[in-house]
């Protein structure tokens, strides 16, 4: 008799490696159906599934009406992400022209100058917690410059996006508490205080900056009402920062693993570009993403009624052996990497060009500052409180400097 299927998200040990469960997975459970669950949910864990999802929107929607939840009053407007064609297109024209090739790389310059500050004083300590020396403050810096706030502001910046991932994704398994809703109204109530003063500045002294942009279209027929707004920088604020610094820490822990290939990439920095990616291959910073069917669908051998929810393991699909050669070595040379770290279809990450960049000027600086680098004591790092996330919230190390 097979052995039953136990895939439980928020199970600790799994979420450390979660890698055989996947592989067991996309061999014998290809769509698998939770139980004991507040509503139905199905995890996804084959490539060619988790495309296929991901690319159609009309039938696997990312809007997730509060009705579902039981908790329609008074609940905030739908971010970009949480919205399908045409109301997405709407906003993701807005802030598009913020993160073009042409623009990210004009950044460039500035990120080089925080990475080698933020290592000045790292070096200088010698031992460092990586998060907070280096993986959190150069994408929040550059979020909150793209953005328009003020340097003195950037620290609660990051607290509130700590505040705003904290359970992300958690109340597919647990629902969604009232004392949880509360705790996201005090959280928009606060950024209303601080975005909306700033964004009527703004709007008579406009700046080189994405809050202004957003404050002008507002007044320019696209209808983005404080609201919208207010939505729309929650995203753009976690989405900047939470998970580059997710990817900028997973690139150092897989080094740190695999020394070998650390060597190769010391050795040739010109890997960089591909030691990126095969991180967001290898160590996702998502690990899913949820849909809601929009209708009946069958999809290897389960039905799936409208309204029920599937997560796309993209973990799990960056695994595929069906489309990655030795799926489980991780190789900083890899050349045929078409991961799916990012996304796919309509929703493709609007910052993957800024992500990689930070996270290649963040790997660069920090090995050529370094001759080696190691952890400090060898207890378990602590994780991310969203199963939503492959992260570790401290990386204590020991810096030997060049």
């Amino acid at each position: 008799m097979p052995e039953p299927f136990a895939f439980d998200p928020l199970d600790p040990a799994t979420r450390r490696n979660p890698f055989p469960l996947y592989e067991r997975g996309r061999l014998a459970h290809p769509v698998h159906r939770h139980a004991g669950l507040p509503r139905p949910v199905y995890s996804v864990f084959r490539y060619v599934d988790v495309q296929a999802i991901l690319r159609d929107f009309e039938t696997w929607s990312s809007e997730f009406p509060a009705r579902i939840f039981g908790n329609a009053d008074g609940a905030p407007p739908p971010s970009m992400l949480g919205t399908d064609p045409p109301a997405h297109t709407r906003l993701r024209s807005l802030v598009n022209k913020a993160f073009t090739p042409r623009i990210v790389q004009r950044l460039e310059p500035r990120m080089r100058e925080v990475s080698e500050r933020l290592l000045d004083a790292a070096v200088e300590a010698g031992e460092v917690d990586l998060v907070q020396a280096l993986t959190y403050p150069l994408p929040v810096t550059m979020i909150a410059e793209i953005i328009g706030v003020p340097p003195e502001d950037r620290e609660r910046f990051k607290q509130w996006s700590d505040r705003a991932v904290s359970a992300l994704g958690t109340g597919f398994f647990a629902g969604m508490s009232q004392e949880r809703m509360a705790r996201r109204v005090r959280l928009l109530d606060e950024m209303r205080g601080y975005f909306v003063p700033l964004a009527e500045r703004r709007r008579s002294e406009p700046r080189e900056d994405l809050l202004s942009g957003l404050v002008a279209a507002e007044h320019e027929g696209s209808k983005l009402d404080h609201e919208e707004m207010l939505s729309m920088l929650v995203l753009l604020l976690v989405a900047g920062n939470e998970t580059t610094t997710t990817l900028i820490g997973n690139a150092v822990l897989e080094l740190l693993a695999h020394p070998d290939e650390e060597k190769r990439l010391r050795d040739d920095p010109r890997l960089l570009p591909t030691a990126v990616e095969e991180v967001l291959r290898f160590s996702s910073p998502v690990q899913f993403d949820p849909r809601r069917a929009t209708r009946p669908v069958e999809l290897c051998g389960q039905r799936i009624e409208p309204d029920e929810f599937v997560f796309c393991w993209l973990g799990s699909a960056n695994r595929d052996a069906a489309v990655f050669e030795e799926p489980d070595r991780f190789d900083v040379a890899r050349e045929r990497n078409p991961h799916l770290a990012f996304g796919f279809g309509t929703h493709y990450c609007l910052g993957a060009n800024l992500a990689r960049l930070e996270a290649r000027v963040a790997l660069e600086t920090l090995l050529r500052r370094t001759r080696r680098f190691e952890r400090v004591g060898d207890e378990p790092l602590p994780l991310h409180q969203s199963p939503v996330f492959r992260a570790v919230t401290s990386l204590p190390l020991r810096l030997h400097p060049t």
